[in-house]
């Protein structure tokens, strides 16, 4: 599973959260109440950005060498991992709710036979796509 790091900005709110971004990728933002929930919300973010990078088919860009970052006066720069595959998996496995129309005496001997018509569904796009 590929890794990727990256400096974050963390910068302390007014209200003593923590709002978050990435200087190599642009609308890449995040924020949390702490410290411990800004990092998870950083990895988070940073994971769900680069997933949609390579969805859309464009150039993950390489990391900043964080000696050569300018950070303002109250942030603090830390490195942060990215796991993009993870976002994968995890939308690959999420139920996805879908409408069907079937005649009403086929609905009515499937639920007499108390059919699941879910697993049926699913077994039948199975069959048919042939995974």
């Amino acid at each position: 599973m590929k890794v990727y790091i990256y400096p974050a900005c963390f910068r302390k709110t007014a209200g003593g959260s923590y709002s978050i971004d990435f200087p190599d990728l642009p609308g890449c933002v995040s924020a949390g109440a702490s410290l411990e929930e800004a990092m998870a919300m950083a990895r988070e973010s940073l994971s769900l950005h680069l997933y949609g990078l390579l969805e859309d088919g464009e150039a993950i860009p390489d990391p900043s060498e964080p000696a050569g970052i300018y950070i303002e006066p109250g942030t603090a720069l830390a490195l942060v991992e990215g796991r993009p595959e993870l976002v994968q998996e995890k939308l690959r496995n999420k139920a996805v709710k879908k409408t069907l129309t079937v005649p009403y005496w086929l609905n009515r001997e499937a639920e007499r036979a108390r059919l699941n018509f879910s697993q049926i569904l699913q077994e039948a796009l199975r069959k048919r796509l042939g995974v």
